[in-house]
């Protein structure tokens, strides 16, 4: 099948999405059109002979409502779609799924779907330097298969898993703050958030009525000034740790 043009439009707080999705990209061309969400992209329409990556976080199992939200924005036209699930070594549960379905309600042909692994957003220590070598060959091998699916015109969309209804997710009890010694009051975080969770006035403070945890602010921070409640974050490193011990590798469908 023909591909007039190939995209990357993904929700992407630390980077780690965005680079497994312009990895999967990189199989077909050197060069496209890259969305990202983060910054809260503007309405956007794609035709038949698009190929779109789009790629997600992974939060408790779901993908982010805020991504959801920022799909409304899209229209499909009967693109193909390659749904790219991220996550930080637990598991992905049913996100995949609800990426695919988000994407097909959006008029999307949903033709593969694939779970990569990152360093996780809030303990980075679980899968640090991920996505890794492997990862990213993972992700190369996975678009070349892809690539050789579309040329022999097969457009089926391939069995993903997950549950329905959708596992619960009750979001997280921990937002970051800031260090009002290292906060200069640049408001890069605050013009950054993607949920405007972090008063421009007031960029020392977090809404956490708002805030969805994705960590953003605090990798964007120049000064360093933003991060999670140390006492609060330990109990959930030992947690998570125990859950995350196992290497997890890619899982891609086609």
């Amino acid at each position: 099948m023909e591909i007039n043009s190939v995209s990357t439009l993904y929700f992407s707080p630390g980077g780690s999405t965005r680079a497994i999705a312009r990895s999967v990209a990189g199989g077909f061309v050197s060069e496209c059109r890259d969305i990202d969400f983060t910054s809260r992209a503007d309405a956007l329409a794609f035709g038949e002979k698009d190929l779109v990556i789009l790629a997600a976080p992974v939060f408790g199992g779901r993908i982010p409502g805020v991504f959801a939200g920022f799909l409304n924005s899209v229209n499909g036209g009967g693109a193909l779609a390659a749904v790219l699930a991220v996550y930080g070594n637990r598991d992905y549960d049913d996100a995949l799924l609800e990426l695919a379905d988000a994407a097909r309600a959006r008029g999307f042909r949903v033709v593969a779907a694939g779970a990569f692994i990152a360093r996780h957003s809030m303990v980075p220590e679980i899968a640090a330097g991920r996505p890794d070598s492997g990862d990213k060959e993972a992700a190369a091998a996975f678009s070349r298969a892809l690539r050789e699916k579309l040329e022999s015109g097969d457009t089926s969309e391939p069995r993903i898993p997950g549950s329905r209804p959708y596992k619960e997710y009750g979001g997280v009890p921990l937002h970051p703050g800031a260090n009002r010694a290292r906060c200069v009051k640049c408001g890069k975080c605050a013009r950054e958030c993607p949920v405007g969770a972090i008063p421009e006035d007031a960029p020392y403070k977090t809404d956490a009525g708002r805030c969805i945890t994705c960590m953003h602010c605090v990798f964007t921070c120049p000064n360093y000034a933003r991060a999670l409640n140390p006492v609060m974050l330990a109990a959930v490193r030992t947690k998570l740790k125990k859950a995350c011990a196992e290497r997890k590798l890619p899982e891609t469908y086609l």
